[in-house]
């Protein structure tokens, strides 16, 4: 019989460098799933790059999937975002719960970029 594993509400994996490398090996670790989404961007972003003659998108593209780790490697966080998320999606922009959980992605995704960008 497996578990799930029981989480204290700390990080599952410590926080990777900003490199592709360990922020492919990151993701495939807490959300397996986003990776070919993930590549296919990678390959999207050095080609605007290599364009661009510009480092701008790379460091861009680093800093969004460290932010997606950063929520990821948190259950209970990565649970909040994506149950915000789905509300965000169902609810009628009327409708109060929208406004509160569009407020609730904001402050996730805002303190997850602060902690990649100052740690």
């Amino acid at each position: 019989m497996t578990t799930q594993p029981v989480h204290d509400g700390g990080a599952l994996i410590p926080r990777p460098e900003k490199t592709f490398p360990a922020l492919r090996a990151a993701l495939a670790q807490v959300a397996p799933s986003r990776l070919a989404e993930m590549t296919s961007e990678r390959d999207t972003v050095f080609t605007m790059a290599t364009q661009a003659n510009s480092f701008g998108p790379i460091a861009m593209f680093q800093l969004k999937w460290a932010t997606v780790i950063e929520i990821e490697r948190f259950p209970d966080t990565a649970r909040r975002l994506h149950a915000a998320e789905h509300a965000a999606q169902s609810l009628d922009r009327e409708d109060p719960a929208w406004r509160a959980a569009m407020d609730e992605i904001r402050e996730i995704l805002d303190g997850a970029r602060a902690a990649v960008e100052g740690g």
